[in-house]
């Protein structure tokens, strides 16, 4: 048993089998323990049907520290907390398990969304100046000629000077690639529903609409989020506008994009594509997105990933801090712009 003077807040990690031991280095374990009271090898995959161990912990737990694949937060799994006045959720969105009886109770939320989206955003970043300078096909290309060849004459539409680049969705990923994109010398086009002309502008982009866009951009990057209204965002209509050499790149999440619509342009070779996310998110095995020589298809690898998850736990580990100081998170999580953020 703790002692009485001990006023650290007990906590219990939350998340899949396997997340913890790539989230937390031995540095995390120990501050973790030094901040809040917690087994930091006690990780609960179930909270439904718990076992004695972690029945026992949630019942304690004034924080929960969740990551990918945590268990729901129903009212159930609530009225088995009563303690619990906090979540800290280290990876990006809270959609997965943070549900309505958790803001009925008043339960403070945090993410390390913002941690999340810088690898996003470099990944993003990488993407479109590659997709400037032509390095997916002229790569292919080059492999099937292998031989002298007047490059310079086949990639004379090639090069990042004045490119135009259009961001779809001035999200937290969304701002970062407009931040990142500022050294270079390109065109930002942006199309969000929820920035005015003013917030274009303190942005430094110029704002358009989404088919004006699709037309005039060079590059279009996908970082809305994934709600109804973003559903085939980029449908047949939008894909049609975008002229023949066009790069589409979703690193957002693969329904925002109409891939029947997509396919038939990519395997024309009409469109480039620099997919990290398709829809199914894995693609069947005889789709022409593994082939095609103007697609550069990877695994949704853009997030946080190896070393990049410490980074995630940096971040949830400090809020955990915050909140033993008595302090409020740094980066709360609101219930009303959940319906407009990923």
């Amino acid at each position: 048993m703790h002692h009485a003077t001990d006023n650290r807040p007990a906590l219990l990690l939350a998340m899949s089998p396997g997340i913890a031991d790539r989230l937390l280095a031995d540095r995390h374990r120990e501050r973790l323990t030094a901040l809040t009271r917690t087994d930091p090898h006690l990780v609960a995959h179930d909270l439904a049907s718990p076992s004695p161990r972690v029945a026992a912990a949630l019942a304690e737990a004034e924080i929960l520290l969740t990551c990918w694949g945590a268990p729901a937060l129903t009212a159930e799994v609530l009225a088995a907390a009563p303690r619990l006045r906090a979540v800290v959720h280290a990876a990006g969105s809270v959609k997965h398990h943070v549900t309505e009886a958790c803001w009925d109770r008043g339960i403070a939320v945090t993410s390390a969304a913002a941690a999340n989206a810088l690898p996003v955003a470099e990944f993003t970043l990488a993407a479109v100046l590659f997709a400037g300078k032509r390095v997916l096909r002229s790569a292919h290309r080059y492999a099937q000629v292998r031989a002298a060849h007047d490059w310079r004459a086949e990639l004379e539409d090639a090069g990042n000077y004045r490119r135009t680049v259009g961001v779809v969705g001035a999200s937290r990923i969304g701002r970062r690639v407009i931040e990142l994109m500022r050294p270079f010398d390109l065109r930002v086009l942006l199309y969000d529903p929820y920035v005015d002309d003013a917030g274009a502008a303190a942005l430094g982009v110029e704002r358009t609409g989404l088919d004006e866009l699709c037309a005039r951009a060079d590059i279009v990057t996908v970082h809305a989020p994934q709600v109804a209204a973003t559903r085939h965002m980029i449908g047949a209509p939008q894909l049609a506008r975008m002229r023949d050499g066009t790069t589409l790149i979703n690193t957002s999440r693969g329904s925002l994009v109409d891939e029947e619509a997509l396919l038939p342009e990519l395997v024309s070779g009409r469109l480039d594509a620099v997919l990290d996310v398709t829809d199914p998110e894995l693609p069947p095995a005889d789709s022409p997105l593994y082939e095609l020589p103007n697609v550069l298809l990877t695994p949704h690898i853009a997030g946080s990933l190896g070393g990049e998850l410490y980074r995630m736990a940096d971040q949830a580990l400090d809020e955990v801090e915050r909140f033993t100081k008595g302090l409020p998170f740094a980066d709360p999580v609101h219930p009303g712009t959940l319906e407009r953020s990923a």
